[in-house]
């Protein structure tokens, strides 16, 4: 501006407009000077007087420890915990305030008893002692170091006690030191976003504000280990109806039974789970909300008692808090039921297994019943053996939850036992070698016969063209039986018929069908 070719005239005009700017530039650094010193007063009067009440607060919580130790022995304890390393802190912020006062060799008037608050504009004393370019010196690197462990030892302190933890919260977020983003976006550590390039009096202040909040955080941890604060929660805003069914099922036509309370749910981690006498992983059980899923077998149909305990840790002691619940279970709707109205049978003479049971209702709360009906090993298991008569009729009846009972029955026939075919060698009809016929064992098999039910040939007749019909008691051919196969011809038919039979079981069975066999010999 006052370079080049402008005349002398001119120049000087160009100087004046450079000292205006300048005189405002400086009349309005002095008053942004003056305010930070005015904040920095007001933070220092502020943190006398947080002194003086934390003191107090000490002091109350050391007479309630005398008083009732039971109760207020473990956080008095903590309190002094707490005052000591804040203290310490507190005392360290002070050393750095006093390196920054010395190296700008500034001094208190001792007739304002003030700080020269307009002439601390220099920018260099913390530059140079903090940051090296864009870098923390170890310097620097000492003062966030100290402030992590402030935090870190406030921590300790407290512990995992779930009272604490919105505490913690507000710790982390007053002495937070992560990355700064700038207005242009550039990110620059919390150091260096805070302090370098700052005048001595601002960077001053801020110190002042750190140690303010220190004496903030004592303060409020004295007030939490007396019981003097309130938690935010305690507004009824804060909590929402929450519906408690007396059964997690119903069947229709059933009153719903229940009720409705205020709750919320506690953001808090638990120290322990276990649910069905089960041990839960808390890393994968319990969400970000505090809410804890559960993964388990439900178990057979019917209502189940849900029972487990929530450990928290809470003055330092466990906390448990007992789980409560009930649900049902029913069957799983992964089959059609499909009956043939006209085949609802049973046989007489053997065992009949069935399945019995009443859609959501546990199987000993169901009962069965019916002429020739027994129970079985198993759920739902019967067994039916059928006497006389052409029908039998199975009653089953359900006990419900509310004590009312449904019931329901069904109608089966009772047949007999079908007639079996005779076979001989693996044969009902066809040829077979001489020798086949005379060794060869007579049986009587019922065939597409859903049952394991094995019959034994009591007796039959033999007949050989031309010669007298031989009756014979077993299954195999007698010497007379012998004798009449020999006097047959090549290509005679022989006949067995007849067939008697038994099972193991005094059911009667019906004769076999009989047997032709052709000699081909």
């Amino acid at each position: 501006m006052a370079g080049g070719k402008a005349s002398a005239r001119q120049k000087m005009i160009n100087l004046m407009y450079l000292v205006f700017i300048a005189m405002m530039a400086m009349n309005m650094s002095k008053e942004v000077l003056s305010a930070f010193g005015l904040m920095d007063s007001k933070f220092a009067e502020s943190n006398d007087i947080a002194t003086e009440k934390n003191g107090a607060l000490l002091a109350d919580l050391e007479t309630k420890a005398e008083e009732k130790k039971e109760e207020f022995a473990v956080p008095f304890n903590k309190a002094t915990q707490v005052n000591a390393v804040s203290d310490k802190f507190y005392k360290y912020i002070g050393t750095l305030k006093a390196d920054l006062l010395r190296e700008g060799k500034y001094a208190v008037d001792p007739e304002t008893g003030k700080l020269p608050f307009e002439a601390m504009d220099k920018t260099d004393i913390l530059d140079e002692m903090w940051f090296t370019g864009d870098r923390e010196t170890k310097k620097g690197q000492e003062v966030l170091a100290n402030i992590s462990k402030y935090k870190e030892d406030i921590k300790a302190i407290l512990g995992t006690d779930v009272k604490y933890k919105k505490a913690i919260e507000s710790l982390d977020k007053r002495f937070s030191t992560e990355e700064q983003l700038t207005k242009d976006g550039i990110k620059k550590s919390w150091l260096n976003y805070n302090f370098q390039g700052f005048p001595a009096i601002a960077s001053f202040t801020k110190l002042t504000a750190i140690q303010n909040d220190v004496k903030m955080t004592e303060a409020n941890m004295f007030n939490l280990f007396l019981g003097n604060s309130l938690d935010e929660a305690v507004s009824l805003k804060k909590y929402q109806a929450i519906v408690l069914a007396d059964k997690s099922a119903f069947f229709a036509g059933e009153k719903f039974q229940g009720k409705v309370v205020l709750g919320k749910y506690a953001n808090v981690t638990p120290t322990k789970l276990s649910v069905q006498g089960r041990e839960i992983d808390i890393a994968k059980a319990v969400d970000s909300t505090g809410a804890a899923k559960l993964d388990f077998n439900v178990g057979n149909v019917g209502e189940h008692d849900l029972k487990g305990t929530f450990t928290f840790l809470e003055d330092g002691k466990p906390l448990e808090i007992p789980i409560v619940g009930n649900y049902v279970v029913v069957p799983r709707p992964n089959s059609a039921t499909i009956s043939a109205d006209k085949m609802n049978v049973v046989y007489r003479g053997v065992p009949n297994p069935m399945t019995i049971s009443f859609a959501g209702v546990p199987d000993n709360k169901v009962s069965a019943s019916g002429s020739g009906l027994s129970k079985a090993s198993g759920v739902g298991k019967y067994t039916m053996n059928p006497g006389s008569g052409n029908e039998v009729t199975i009653s089953v009846t359900a006990k419900l939850d509310d004590g009312s009972s449904a019931s329901d029955k069904a109608t089966f026939r009772i047949k007999d036992i079908p007639k079996p075919s005779g076979t001989i060698a693996g044969k009902s009809e066809g040829s077979l070698p001489r020798n086949n016929v005379e060794i060869g064992t007579i049986k009587a098999v019922l065939e597409d016969f859903d049952f394991n039910l094995p019959l034994t040939v009591t007796s039959f007749k033999f007949k050989v063209p031309g010669q007298a019909t031989v009756r014979v008691n077993g299954s195999k051919l007698n010497g007379a039986a012998k004798a009449a196969l020999r006097k047959a011809r090549r290509g005679d038919a022989v006949q067995i018929f007849d067939i008697k039979s038994k099972a193991n079981s005094s059911v009667r069975i019906k004769p076999s069908s009989p047997i032709a066999i052709e000699l081909s010999n």
